[in-house]
């Protein structure tokens, strides 16, 4: 079986490019796509606001007090999604396994080249031309070396991890920078002494499965550079969320009403980003005493406005009853699309 050569292609902050690229006034300067409001949440951040903190899925409230000079562009999905269409005919035109993760993201597997590295270049090149926007691209054996590798020379970067250079690339890697691994993971690493891919490639499979449930199974994969899943196209999503966990404890409606405002925004930006439609709103509650709860509610037909997903969202919060305990985490869930076949996909973010 021939080794396989995949592609990761990265839009280089894709939304607020494009802005930038419609409007010539707002190049050069600190933008935010996103909403300028006391709950607002940053969807993407140009480069130019980057080094002041401000990234996406940051309250807006925030990126204000970092950068006062940002300027807040509401979201244009519309052209976002038209714009993914070209991207995305350019890829058909190298290889039929194109898996989307989002609007400005894919993987390819070009096996059949000679060339994974040449092909690269040659689509950012063509994106360029035909969009006027630039692309970051990683290229390796596998999706989790390949995603890595997109994000290793950003902006406007190409980077190839060949088979030659895998054990020693995974071996000097900080471990937040392998695929799956958040803040909160790399965390509980640190305190188990594993910083780095070489640390963690000291563990048995069993004792990462042991600390990270199922996940250690990945990780072990990982820390070998190893990575078996396939490049899927068309794959589906089976729901997409978001939650966040409060610094205190809490069990005032108000501010679990306006958290959830806050949680919700990053849903329905990112239901928009990843073209997702679904019918079932799930509301996640966790009290301090770690249990958890979900109530949901199942529509005839899918979610298709904000309004709708704040009205039941609100519903489900106001029909809990906490039975006198506080509230350390709260996040919501759409889901239950018709066609759903994959594993289902949460994204999390904490303010």
């Amino acid at each position: 079986m021939p080794i396989r050569k995949i592609i990761h292609i990265d839009m280089d902050a894709f939304f607020a490019s494009v802005e930038q690229r419609d409007n010539p006034s707002l190049r050069g300067r600190p933008i935010a796509v996103g909403y300028d409001g006391p709950r607002g949440v940053v969807a993407t951040a140009s480069y130019e606001a980057r080094p002041y903190g401000v990234h996406s899925a940051l309250s807006s409230v925030v990126a204000k007090r970092l950068c006062p000079e940002l300027i807040f562009i509401p979201a244009r999905f519309e052209v976002y999604r038209s714009v993914s269409q070209q991207i995305r005919a350019i890829f058909h035109e190298y290889t039929d396994l194109v898996e989307p993760l989002s609007l400005d993201e894919a993987f390819l597997d070009v096996t059949h080249t000679r060339s994974a590295t040449l092909v690269a270049r040659e689509i950012k090149s063509r994106i360029l031309a035909e969009t006027h926007l630039t692309a970051s691209a990683g290229v390796s054996v596998n999706k989790m070396l390949a995603k890595i590798a997109s994000d290793y020379r950003k902006p406007d970067g190409l980077f190839t991890i060949a088979p030659a250079q895998i054990d020693d690339f995974v071996a000097g890697l900080p471990v937040e920078r392998f695929f799956g691994i958040g803040a909160v993971t790399a965390e509980k690493m640190h305190s188990l002494g594993i910083r780095t891919g070489a640390d963690l490639r000291q563990w048995e499979e069993s004792a990462l499965v042991h600390h990270f449930g199922k996940a250690g199974h990945a990780y072990y994969g990982y820390a070998r550079g190893i990575d078996d899943r396939p490049v899927t196209p068309n794959r589906i999503r089976k729901s997409l969320g978001a939650e966040t966990t409060f610094a205190e404890d809490t069990d005032d409606r108000l501010r679990l009403q306006q958290e959830l405002e806050g949680v919700r925004d990053e849903v329905w930006t990112r239901l928009q980003r990843h073209e997702f439609r679904g019918k079932t709103v799930v509301l996640k509650l966790k009290y301090d005493n770690f249990q958890q709860i979900t109530r949901s509610r199942t529509l005839l037909t899918a979610i298709d406005s904000e309004t709708q997903l704040a009205r039941i969202s609100e519903e489900l919060l106001a029909a809990v009853d906490f039975h006198g305990r506080k509230v350390r985490l709260i996040g919501l869930t759409v889901g239950n699309t018709p066609e759903a076949s994959a594993d289902c996909i949460q994204l999390r973010f904490d303010f």
